[in-house]
């Protein structure tokens, strides 16, 4: 094998690496402040991934919801309670500030132009933080107890922008009109 064959196929076998790499399953997964989490789907969206673990004693919901995000970008995972999209879902937001710190709150969706400024939710959220590593933000919380039982219409979103502290609207095209579903906390 000649020296351009021996680099063309070094060059493919690592970039197959790389796309491996960036193709990590949400069951592969190991968050750096070695959390764990029974359960995890890989969201069809947004190259999204939801963890969690179900607590029936409770009937809360310990999430971390991890996406690929730009340090200058936000995230939020929700719950819809009263319907799938986007109004009437009640988020939790996470983006990183100038200083390299996180903000992560809850705050209810209520129009097609939220105030995405914190609120109360519907239900009970608690234990909110976020991390942001390796290119990757991800939103921790305990949520509930939950009222309406195991399985739940649920959104996820990110945008490219935040300004003073509040994120600023989502692309309303492609991977952005698609990130919602339904999901049971059982499966």
């Amino acid at each position: 094998m000649d020296i351009a064959s021996k680099l063309t196929l070094l060059v493919g076998i690592l970039l197959a690496l790389v796309l491996l790499t960036h193709a990590q399953s949400c069951s592969n997964f190991t968050f750096p402040n070695n959390q764990v989490f029974d359960s995890c789907i890989d969201l069809p969206s947004l190259q999204a991934q939801l963890h969690w673990n179900y607590s029936a004693s409770t009937r809360s919901i310990h999430i971390a919801y991890k996406t690929n995000q730009a340090p200058t970008g936000w995230i939020a995972w929700a719950i819809n309670p009263t319907g799938t999209g986007m109004v009437g879902s009640q988020a939790v937001v996470a983006f990183q500030n100038s200083d390299g710190s996180m903000t992560a709150y809850p705050t209810p969706v209520t129009s097609m132009n939220p105030s995405m400024q914190p609120d109360t939710l519907s239900f009970k959220v608690s234990n909110i933080s976020a991390t942001y590593y390796n290119n990757e933000m991800t939103i921790f919380a305990i949520v509930g107890p939950l009222e309406n039982g195991t399985t739940v219409n649920h959104v996820w979103q990110a945008g490219d922008s935040v300004s003073n502290g509040i994120p600023q609207a989502h692309a309303l095209s492609g991977p952005n009109l698609q990130s919602m579903g339904r999901i049971s906390f059982l499966s």
